[in-house]
């Protein structure tokens, strides 16, 4: 898909999720929109599926939430799986990287070459994108992003070899890492793309002084 042909995809309904494993085409198109606006049968160049999908071929679609179009309160069609069944693969390793997302078809062009890398390794990827915010820690903080994620298999020791190869590649595009996702980028790294961090030290050494909510791994990347 061309820059503008995702970007315009992306930017087509109220939430949009980029399904694909590298190939350099898109697998899968995931549209959630308000049910008053028209459904289409063709989308930028995709048809509607015949029936419900899994964005892993080898996973039963009923664990994922409704696909019939049937509107349906939000917390039930924005979720991509269904809270009383096994989420994605279940068995799985999840890294996610949030880039500007005017940037977005050049990240992941950047990560293209390592392709033959990552298909082993991987369940599936997924790009979606989020609203810039005022959170001083959010990944979004001041920029509309786009988040390029993957669903590995549990295989931690070839997955941890491959992401300082992503990370290098995605590094021109100063990537900010899911806190809750693996990643390999060094603290100070990480710490360096978040301009209000200091006051949220400042903030933190305030309102909790025992450090009732620290452990090791976000001593890390705050501070002990």
């Amino acid at each position: 898909m061309s820059q503008d042909v995702v970007a315009a995809a992306l930017d087509d309904a109220y939430s949009v999720s980029l399904f694909h494993s590298w190939t350099g085409s898109i697998d899968q198109i995931w549209v959630k929109q308000q049910f008053d606006l028209p459904r289409e049968d063709r989308w930028h160049g995709a048809h509607l599926a015949e029936s419900s999908v899994h964005p892993l071929p080898s996973m039963p679609p009923h664990h994922c939430t409704d696909q019939s179009g049937e509107p349906g309160p939000s917390y039930e069609r924005l979720p991509h799986f269904r809270m009383q069944f096994t989420p994605s693969s279940g068995d799985e390793i999840q890294s996610e990287y949030f880039v500007a997302r005017e940037d977005l078809v050049s990240a992941m062009t950047a990560v293209l070459p390592l392709a033959e890398r990552i298909r082993p390794l991987l369940h599936v990827s997924e790009v979606r994108t989020v609203a810039a915010d005022q959170l001083w820690l959010s990944p979004a903080y001041e920029r509309d992003s786009a988040c390029i994620h993957f669903t590995w298999k549990r295989l931690p020791e070839k997955v941890e070899a491959l992401l300082p190869q992503i990370e290098a590649a995605l590094t021109p595009f100063s990537p900010r890492p899911h806190w809750g996702k693996v990643s390999t980028i060094a603290p100070e790294v990480v710490t360096s793309l978040y301009p209000r961090l200091g006051d949220f030290q400042t903030l933190r050494d305030r309102l909790d002084p025992d450090r009732t909510f620290a452990n090791d791994y976000v001593d890390q990347f705050l501070g002990a």
